[in-house]
């Protein structure tokens, strides 16, 4: 009796175990820019195959191509019993917020934007802080004090990294001109478009251009590399795509936003609500490595790390475009 007993509590706790693990059924659905853009939706992709090589839980992922499949992967993906399911874009917003009402059971992490509601964490991100980083590196390493900004779509979120980045290259002298690629989401994927406006903006003087663009900043990065120029990458590290061509990049942690979303389901630790992360909570950065060590002399290292010092213990308030839609420098 004793031993059937035991035996019978082992399938029950095995059977309990199954079914929490059946929980944690992870999907992610990326922006528009493809998968492999080598910068936002790379390193959202980059999160998920480290939470895959940690645990040997797989995944699923989608690449919509528009607004409209993104929405029908994320309802799919809730209606096929995934949790989390993960929104890599702030064109997802609209969607998530229906599909979440839809399923409430669903654990849904929305990424560059914000839903408030009981089953969703909204992860942001201050862009304006890292870019007032690079917007200082640039500064100090242009030769004729002119620096150019390339952005994807005209929005307030890349408005907000155009607005860091003015307010860094201001206080190292420079001045600052910017363009965007489009108002859809095909901006995310022209990279023809974004070396035209990269071309246009060497014209006028600029030799040192931040690309915020998905993959069209792919166009941005080999076309000032072609000038013998410099860029700055945006979202991962892509200092190595032209090695001693890319001054640096700013990075934004969206890979460490898609591992925790995975492994917080995963450990039963999953909150809804939303995180901003800063240079304080190590959510964007700029990043230094073998590729531009050579372009990065000891006193511009001091200086930007000395601004990322002053940023995190809040002597600089570096200004958020995204609360007035204003730009204290433009």
């Amino acid at each position: 009796m004793i031993r059937n007993f035991i035996g019978a509590a082992v399938v029950a706790l095995m059977a309990t175990g199954s079914a929490w693990a059946a929980d944690v059924k992870p999907a992610l659905v990326y922006g528009t820019g493809g998968k492999f853009d080598k910068s936002f939706n790379e390193a959202g992709y980059n999160g998920s195959e480290k939470f895959k090589a940690e645990t040997g839980i797989d995944y699923k992922d989608f690449e919509p191509q528009n607004d409209t499949q993104g929405e029908q992967a994320i309802r799919n993906f809730a209606k096929r019993g995934f949790n989390p399911v993960v929104a890599l874009s702030f064109a997802w917003t609209d969607a998530v917020a229906k599909v979440a009402k839809e399923f409430p059971d669903t654990q849904f992490v929305l990424v560059d934007s914000v839903v408030d509601a009981p089953n969703v964490r909204s992860v942001t991100f201050k862009e304006q802080e890292g870019g007032y980083l690079v917007g200082l590196l640039a500064a100090e390493k242009s030769a004729s004090k002119k620096v150019g900004f390339v952005g994807g779509m005209d929005i307030p979120l890349i408005r907000n990294f155009a607005c860091g980045y003015a307010i860094g290259a201001k206080a190292g002298g420079a001045e600052f001109m910017q363009n965007y690629i489009g108002t859809t989401g095909a901006a995310w994927n022209d990279p023809v478009r974004g070396g035209e406006l990269a071309k246009a903006q060497m014209e006028q003087g600029a030799d040192v251009i931040y690309a915020a663009a998905g993959a069209s900043g792919l166009g941005v990065l080999q076309t000032v590399a072609d000038a013998g120029k410099l860029g700055i990458g945006v979202d991962s590290n892509q200092n190595h795509l032209h090695p001693g061509k890319v001054l640096t990049s700013m990075v934004k942690r969206v890979d460490v936003a898609v591992h925790n979303a995975f492994s917080d389901v995963k450990d039963g630790k999953f909150t809804a609500g939303t995180q901003a992360l800063g240079l304080k909570e190590n959510g964007v950065d700029w990043a230094l490595d073998d590729n531009n060590r050579s372009l990065v002399t000891a006193e511009m290292e001091a200086s930007v790390n000395k601004a990322r010092e002053d940023i995190v213990a809040g002597k600089i308030e570096v200004h958020n475009y995204n609360t007035d839609e204003k730009c204290p420098v433009n």
